[in-house]
């Protein structure tokens, strides 16, 4: 389903983006004028499936512990081995610990804002520029990585036969629409065109249990799919697109016959260009609402009852599912986010209560998602032609603030695996307390421009703005050489 939203809100502190204070100062020709090492694109990836951790993972409860830290600072958990000696995690990840050898770990990233949205992670916006994470369709947001692979795909191959699984499908639902505050800015094509944007998913289910949470509004009790959801829940691309509740093919052709008659009056007093994008719109969601190819890739139960539940029977569990089912089936770019869900400061955005959700809500869930997934692909062949990509917008406090940890951009993790991504290696380190990085400084961009690196392409590689003028896809961040095989 294509949906549009947009409507100001406020980030989980407080303040709205016009109350941000301007960090950096990077202009276009200073951009310009960056010397960069070129290096020639080379991975082997095909696919990308992308795990977003949406609110900020703590790096110290993660992927960067620090057991001789104060204990307000290094937290209860303790640290364990990986297959790859010299690589420590968190205790309470012992399943991703297994698969580290398939597994590059960057310590290093840092920016200077606090800001929740996916935005800055995964577009080219500019270096320099308060991250315009709060509205929808803003005219300074740019393409975001999965528009941009579509994009230079299509250039390469033309479009994809009518039925086939697509391309950019965007799980489990429009980012941040499922909390009780206006969503972020939604992920899209910008200047390359709307028919290049995520086809957004939607949930259909059930979760099998409940929590009380109380952020900044009074304490209530969600029925939260993070937690865990029915074997019988599902994904949807497009609404009816599984043909469930009584929807019969004969019925779909039927609303689709009186719709064309609406059209054919509609177009007499309207055969504007936004006309026809809508018939488009239109056109590709019945394309996924009959297409057998679709409905097979979105079907869960054809999985093993065992296989789902080593992803764990939740929903960022079964969306790396449907992700690995939708690669196989065709699709070339799958994002599964680990979002917010009612109130503010849920997801990874830890301010309260973060001892019990990292304990038995986060950690156990990405630990068996992420660690499936990956021994999943390399069983099927698939792990070095599918690049797996695990982000976030930044991390937390290094001290404890109570039971939680706060905003923190000065030091995060990130995680590449497959298609070409080195193997069993960890790239920077942060100081005593995972405060600042002290050895190989790295930014969101150099992350993205490795990942073009991975997909064979160049990300100088220029397209044409809404102005009609060339641009670089990512005019600066260099390809991280210790991340490529």
């Amino acid at each position: 389903m294509l949906r549009i939203f947009g409507s100001p809100k406020r980030n989980c502190s407080g303040p709205t983006r016009r109350e941000w204070i301007v960090a950096g100062g990077f202009g276009w020709a200073s951009l310009a004028l960056g010397a960069q090492r070129h290096l020639k694109p080379a991975g082997t990836a095909k696919n990308v499936i992308l795990l977003y951790l949406f609110g900020g993972p703590s790096q110290l409860d993660t992927f960067d512990p620090k057991p001789n830290a104060p204990p307000e600072v290094r937290g209860e958990f303790k640290s364990i081995h990986t297959r790859v000696p010299g690589i420590d995690i968190c205790e309470r990840l012992p399943n991703v610990a297994r698969v580290m050898d398939r597994v590059t770990l960057i310590r290093s990233l840092n920016h200077p804002w606090n800001f929740h949205g996916m935005q800055y992670a995964t577009t080219g916006l500019p270096q320099g520029t308060i991250p315009i994470e709060e509205t929808q369709m803003h005219a300074e947001q740019w393409p975001f990585l999965g528009s941009v692979f579509t994009y230079l795909d299509r250039q390469k191959h033309g479009p994809k036969p009518k039925g086939s699984v697509p391309d950019n499908v965007f799980l489990p639902w429009l980012l941040s629409s499922k909390r009780n505050q206006p969503p972020y800015a939604r992920l899209h094509a910008a200047y390359l065109g709307g028919e290049f944007d995520p086809i957004v998913g939607e949930f259909r289910g059930r979760a099998t249990r409940s929590v009380r949470r109380q952020a900044w509004g009074p304490p209530e009790d969600y029925a939260d799919p993070h937690l865990g959801i029915t074997p019988e829940s599902r994904f949807e691309l497009a609404a009816g697109s599984s043909l469930n509740d009584g929807m019969t093919l004969d019925r779909l052709n039927t609303r689709r016959s009186l719709l064309d008659q609406f059209d054919s009056v509609r177009y007499e007093v309207d055969s504007s260009r936004t006309a026809r994008r809508l018939d488009e719109n239109r056109s590709l969601a019945f394309s996924l609402m009959d297409s057998p190819k679709v409905r097979v890739a979105l079907d869960l139960n054809r999985e093993p009852r065992r296989l789902r539940e080593q992803y764990g029977l939740t929903l960022f569990g079964q969306g790396a599912l449907q992700a690995r089912r939708l690669v196989e089936a065709g699709c070339r770019f799958v994002t599964v986010v680990w979002d917010e869900f009612g109130q503010l400061n849920t997801g990874w955005d830890t301010h309260e209560d973060q001892r019990n959700r990292l304990k038995n809500d986060l950690l156990p869930g990405f630990d068996l998602a992420f660690s499936a997934l990956i021994e999943d692909l390399t069983q099927r062949g698939l792990l070095n032609e599918t690049l797996v990509l695990v982000l976030s917008e930044m991390g937390r406090t290094p001290k404890l603030q109570g039971d939680g940890r706060g905003h923190w951009g000065r030091a995060y993790c990130n995680l590449l695996a497959g298609g070409g991504a080195a193997r069993g290696r960890v790239i920077g380190k942060t100081d005593s307390i995972a405060a600042e990085p002290i050895d190989q400084p790295l930014k969101a961009k150099d992350v993205l421009a490795t990942a073009y690196h991975l997909l064979g392409i160049d990300h100088h590689t220029t397209v044409i703005d809404r102005q009609s003028r060339p641009v670089s896809l990512l005019p600066y961040g260099d390809v991280i050489r210790e991340a490529v095989q």
